[in-house]
């Protein structure tokens, strides 16, 4: 999951919004960094990720990815899954529509930026100005996103490769979205995740 999918299924949890997009951005045990709602989101987003990396429709993804992208999949997938969630953000999340829900999510993510790593500061400095997870539903800026990923980290080229694979197999990576991700929504509501 990327940015979007897990701001979702954290309100959808009842979990914290800002510790769960700033996980990324913390390593080791943030117990004694941050107030413990936020700590909570951040071990939450760690265990989504866990899941999704372990959930049978991410592991068929992979294979379909060819050799010379496959080890970077796990990241491309993660970008995809928000393109979907994006696109179909109206038929999932009926009642709250995605504009209201970045605005709320930004507002949240807001109470924690003065105590923030740099990194996750100049994160936010584009994520909302740039309107980020609405735009996450046009393909064209999916492929732009893998791109800026693969020029900021050399090391992850084939990232910039990894769109031929979204594309060959977009519709078959549409129905395992739908395969699993509202069960994921399910087991947010539950508080499972």
């Amino acid at each position: 999951m990327n940015f979007l999918a897990h701001l979702h299924l954290a309100h959808l949890a009842q979990s914290s919004l800002p510790g769960n997009l700033l996980a990324d951005f913390v390593r080791g045990n943030p117990e004694n960094l941050y107030a413990p709602d936020v700590v909570a989101g951040i071990h939450m987003h760690r265990r989504i990720d866990v899941m999704t990396d372990n959930l049978p429709e991410v592991k068929v993804a992979r294979e379909w990815f060819r050799p010379q992208t496959r080890r970077v999949a796990p990241i491309t997938l993660d970008v995809m899954w928000d393109h979907f969630l994006s696109r179909h953000w109206a038929q999932l999340s009926p009642d709250f529509a995605l504009d209201d829900f970045v605005r709320y999510a930004r507002s949240q993510v807001a109470t924690i930026l003065p105590e923030s790593p740099p990194r996750f500061v100049n994160l936010n400095n584009y994520l909302w100005a740039e309107r980020w997870m609405e735009r996450y539903r046009d393909m064209a800026f999916i492929q732009n996103v893998l791109n800026g990923m693969a020029n900021r980290r050399p090391r992850l080229e084939a990232l910039r490769d990894s769109w031929q694979d979204l594309d060959e197999h977009y519709t078959a990576l549409e129905a395992l979205f739908w395969d699993f991700y509202p069960r994921m929504m399910a087991q947010a509501r539950a508080q499972a995740l």
